[in-house]
């Protein structure tokens, strides 16, 4: 990885952790960078673990009404101004809920509904308040594709949960672990937001060194080694700031804008 030469015409920006801290609002100075990147003809890309619903008030907060966002790790390409998918690459669930449930028998499994909402086994620890929010049993869940299946392990740690999830192989599914308790995200294997930035690239005929990305967790690691220069957020866990060219403010401390403000004033 090396640093973008000019401005960058592709720029990945993570949300929780990097563009507003969850449950709050992005800062004024940040919107800012972020539309100045806009109007200087960058394609600003919003890349998040975040449903396709949960996204959407991300967007409009931004000011953004066209271009591309990609959603559920990479998982859900949308069209930005119909606010609609173009793109959802969805898996079977069935077989990694049966192989969690081995592992972690009081696992509550939530599978997202592309822009419907979410079905769920029991309640989690984050609350889904846009969309429909259904409770169903395991065999329900499991009966239609999803492009993201979140599993919470009530009683568990982080470690055990990787501990044992070293044992997890379900051959059309890959996983990437939360970093501040024992959840996962599981998607169809290979899917991710590096994957998803690099179609779309292709798709913009951007050129790969001019692209930037800027995330703060374990599901922005394929997409800060994809970026041609990849920043991460302070605070970010060891291992994704070890992947990073650089690393910038806080997400209280406008970080993202930091960096964007080099080029886009």
């Amino acid at each position: 990885m090396a640093e973008v030469g000019g401005a960058p015409k592709l720029i990945a920006l993570d949300v929780d952790g990097t563009l507003l801290a969850t449950g709050f609002e992005i800062s004024a100075r940040v919107g800012a960078a972020v539309r100045a990147a806009v109007s200087a003809g960058a394609h600003v890309v919003v890349t998040t673990g975040r449903t396709l619903l949960a996204t959407r008030p991300v967007l409009g907060e931004l000011g953004l009404s066209e271009g591309h966002a990609l959603c559920s790790n990479g998982a859900v390409h949308i069209d930005v101004a119909r606010g609609e998918p173009v793109a959802v690459q969805s898996f079977d669930p069935g077989p990694a809920v049966l192989a969690l449930r081995a592992l972690f028998p009081a696992m509550v499994f939530a599978a997202e509904r592309v822009g419907v909402g979410t079905w769920a086994t029991g309640h989690g620890p984050g609350e889904f308040s846009i969309g429909d929010f259904q409770l169903v049993d395991h065999r329900k869940l499991s009966s239609v594709p999803t492009p993201r299946l979140n599993g919470w392990w009530p009683d568990g740690t982080p470690d055990e949960m990787l501990r044992l999830l070293q044992t997890f192989d379900v051959p059309d599914a890959s996983w990437v672990h939360g970093e501040y308790g024992p959840w996962l995200t599981v998607s169809r294997r290979g899917v991710s937001k590096g994957w998803a930035l690099e179609q779309l690239r292709h798709l913009l005929g951007v050129e790969a060194h001019e692209t930037l990305a800027i995330g703060d967790g374990f599901n922005d690691r394929e997409m800060l080694r994809w970026a041609a220069h990849s920043v991460a957020m302070a605070g970010s866990p060891a291992e994704v700031l070890a992947l990073a060219d650089e690393v910038t403010g806080h997400v209280d401390e406008d970080g993202v804008a930091t960096v964007l403000e080099r080029w886009f004033a």
